[in-house]
């Protein structure tokens, strides 16, 4: 009778251990690694506008967004070794202020132009595309730092979760908490994550 209720007791005891140990697991999951509000999966890219796989995988992203009518979250992670993709984050940030569609809108414009970009030519896209919109760019986009404290503060996570390369794109999902994101390795891999995450 003894031995049971010491077996019990040890049973007990290794569950709540298990469950304190999951909950502790879930809880250190970097919150940019969960949906935004109200969305149950989404799909979540850190994306350099200078880097060519993330001007091909973009597209792809954006069309899997609305087939599953997930969002997607775009953060800015520009790589040291790209000349300009630093500066079109920050010009990207000020479109944001008008709207986040907008300032989508114009990393697409980035993208698509990608291959005719360089440093002395950025300032006149976005002019173009500031014109386009009805807009006026400021001569100086960014005189407090603020949009550039965003674009490092993006890095910065980037940075905490260990990303190294461009795009790193993320399933993310609050349906499982022992699996609340998936690595996409392959574009090609992208809606059977999706569709795994969904079902989870």
């Amino acid at each position: 009778m003894m031995k049971n209720l010491l077996l019990h007791r040890n049973l007990f005891l290794w569950f709540v251990l298990a469950a304190i140990v999951s909950a502790a697991a879930i809880d250190e999951v970097n919150p940019v690694l969960r949906p935004p509000k109200g969305a149950q999966v989404a799909i979540v890219v850190f994306e350099d506008l200078q880097c060519p796989q993330c001007r091909r995988v973009s597209p792809i992203l954006e069309q899997a967004s609305k087939t599953y009518k997930i969002p997607l979250v775009r953060h800015d992670f520009p790589l040291p070794m790209h000349n300009w993709s630093y500066n079109a984050a920050v010009m990207a940030r000020y479109f944001d202020e008008t709207s986040k569609s907008l300032g989508n809108e114009f990393r697409d414009y980035i993208f698509a132009n990608q291959l005719e970009i360089n440093p002395q030519n950025l300032r006149s896209y976005a002019e173009k595309f500031a014109s386009e919109h009805k807009l006026g760019l400021p001569f100086v986009i960014d005189p407090q730092g603020k949009l550039a404290a965003e674009v490092n503060a993006d890095r910065d996570i980037g940075k905490e979760i260990k990303l190294d390369h461009t795009p790193s794109v993320f399933i993310v999902s609050s349906r499982n908490p022992q699996k609340p994101y998936v690595e996409m390795k392959e574009s090609n891999q992208l809606y059977a994550l999706i569709d795994a995450m969904m079902k989870e």
